[in-house]
This record gives C-alpha cells, sequence and structure tokens, in this order.
C-alpha cells in the first residue's frame, strides 16, 4: 500500500477518518480556553458566578452533544469497511490536519471572536463552550480509536469524500469506509501522533 506522494498507479487517497475527526480538538479546546480566561474577566450583565456555572453546563452539554452525533452513521460506515488496495495512498497525518485547519482558519477565529464577544453578557461562557466542542471531537476520536482496536483494523475515507473544508467524513458524500491493518499510516487508533511511523 503506497503513502501519500508516492505513484498510486490509479489508486485513490485516503483520509484516516479519526483524524479528520481529530483535527478540529486541539484549536477550539485552546481557542476556548483562552477565551474563557479573558472572558472571565468583565462582569458581563449577569455577573461572572452566573456565566461560569452556565458556562460549565455548556462545557458538558457541547462535549456530549459532539461526542455522540452520528454514532450510528459512523458504526454503519465502520461495519461496512471493505479493504484498501493495494495501490491506495495513506494520506500523512499532518496534510489532513492541515487541510482541516486550513479549511476552518475563518470559522475558528469568527467563533473565537464570538467567544470573547459574549463575555460581555455572558463571562467566560462562550470560551466553555468552544472548549467543551474540542472536547466532544477527542471523545468522538477515542471512541473511533476503540473501534479501531476491536476490529483489527483503521478505517479511511477517500479525501475526494470530504467537504471543501477537508472536513465532515460522516457526510452525505460519503459511501463507504476502508479499512488497513492497524499498523497502516503514521497516527495510531483514534488519530493520535503515532510513535513510529508504519508502513503496511
Amino acid at each position: 500500500m503506497a503513502r501519500a506522494g508516492r505513484g498510486t498507479r490509479g489508486g485513490q487517497g485516503l483520509a484516516r477518518v479519526a483524524v479528520v475527526v481529530r483535527a478540529g480538538a486541539a484549536p477550539l479546546w485552546w481557542s476556548g480556553v483562552v477565551a474563557a480566561g479573558v472572558g472571565v474577566l468583565p462582569s458581563g450583565i449577569t455577573g461572572r458566578r452566573i456565566g461560569v456555572m452556565a458556562g460549565a453546563a455548556l462545557f458538558i452539554i457541547a462535549a456530549a452533544v459532539v461526542a455522540l452525533v452520528r454514532r450510528k452513521r459512523y458504526t454503519a460506515l465502520v461495519h461496512g469497511a471493505a479493504r484498501a488496495g493495494k495501490h491506495d495512498v495513506l494520506q500523512d497525518r499532518a496534510v489532513t490536519v492541515r487541510n482541516w485547519r486550513r479549511g476552518h482558519r475563518w470559522w475558528l477565529l469568527l467563533a473565537f471572536a464570538g467567544a470573547l464577544g459574549s463575555a460581555f453578557a455572558m463571562p467566560a461562557a462562550g470560551g466553555m463552550l468552544l472548549a467543551g466542542t474540542g472536547t466532544g471531537l477527542r471523545l468522538k476520536a477515542a471512541w473511533l480509536g476503540r473501534r479501531e482496536r476491536a476490529g483489527e483494523q483503521l478505517v479511511w475515507l477517500r479525501v475526494d469524500w470530504l467537504d471543501e473544508r477537508g472536513g465532515r467524513p460522516a457526510g452525505k458524500a460519503v459511501k463507504a469506509y476502508r479499512g488497513t491493518g492497524i499498523a497502516a499510516g503514521d497516527a495510531a487508533p483514534g488519530g493520535a501522533r503515532r510513535r513510529t511511523a508504519a508502513l503496511v
């Protein structure tokens, strides 16, 4: 099976599903933490205590919703995954993450600005909502990682089935996933960076 950047003789580019899911976790988490830290400074309309309490509730709700949404769709695609072809190209983790973050950079900036602005009404709440969203993505990627370990295969999807921003790994355009051995590519189950990259 080829790695990205090598000739594929008719193969297709594949991106790791868990890496796409996980790509937004860190920027959302850190922008949320910064926005919450700065946002707790103004007293706002509601006051800091109410703002922080509401933010804690929003954090939990956002993390749970993001982690659980579309699980049936993911499960069905994972169960139906066909074996990847020997000429398919496995896209590097860094490329998948970079494509997602470039495609979502303006959305991330607007979300951060919105979280900061909301602090004047409800201190820290907007930032905690963003952080909860990032946590939910990490939890979803970890759930996918457990399924990958249980099935002893990593799941991938065609790069051209992602949307124009490099996201939506379970969207309508995605017809099926593909599977490889557990050691393929440079990302571990769940999408985290693998300590020692393997080629399978």
